[in-house]
């Protein structure tokens, strides 16, 4: 595990190819102890990409939308683990020895935003970063109940494991809309290493 962990934080260090940020769009990556999600500004063009979740009840149209968070993980953890109480060793041993993935879609209002890590991107790597992120679907929406009255479970493309983790899409996820990152993340200390690093 030490191996893996520092495994992390060098390919944090390494730099992919890929520009620096642009100055068009803001957006913001939202963490906890061990995974990642983007949050999105509710612009019409955020809102078009992600427009398949409101035939799952996602409220990506709703006048108060302001913030759309969009994440992606292991199936059985990620549908199953709202908070670290939730956690059961299946899931777990699932996600660390492979299991399919979902990406979460969830609708945000007004919200403070202080201390999340933010990231400008030009228009065009905003663009880039919409196509990846929908790529990442199948717009399937799972028979799960979400979180919060505002989320919805799709499937995703690709499987989870030790070595693809939601750290890890997240960097694929920047590298795909052409931003200079680090060339593999696999924990919330690798990308704020990298976003540090290349930032």
């Amino acid at each position: 595990m030490a191996v893996w962990l520092i495994a992390g934080l060098i390919g944090a260090m390494i730099p992919s190819d890929g520009a620096a940020p642009g100055d068009d769009v803001t957006i913001h990556l939202v963490g906890t102890a061990i995974h990642y999600d983007f949050l999105l500004p509710a612009t019409p063009r955020t809102r078009a990409a992600f427009g398949f979740a409101t035939d799952a009840g996602v409220p990506v149209d709703a006048l108060g939308a302001r913030w759309i968070l969009i994440g992606w993980g292991a199936r059985d953890f990620y549908t199953a683990t709202g908070r670290y109480s939730d956690m059961e060793v299946g899931p777990v041993w699932r996600a660390v020895t492979g299991d399919a993935s979902v990406l979460r879609v969830e609708v945000w209002g007004d919200v403070d935003l202080s201390g999340r890590p933010e990231l400008r991107l030009g228009a065009v790597q905003y663009d880039r970063l919409l196509a990846a992120l929908v790529a990442s679907t199948d717009r399937q929406a799972l028979n799960h109940p979400g979180f919060t009255a505002t989320d919805g479970f799709f499937g995703a493309v690709g499987r989870f494991d030790l070595w693809r983790t939601c750290n890890v899409w997240v960097g694929q996820m920047l590298r795909a809309a052409g931003v200079r990152f680090g060339v593999w993340t696999p924990t919330p200390q690798a990308v704020r290493l990298a976003l540090r690093w290349h930032g």
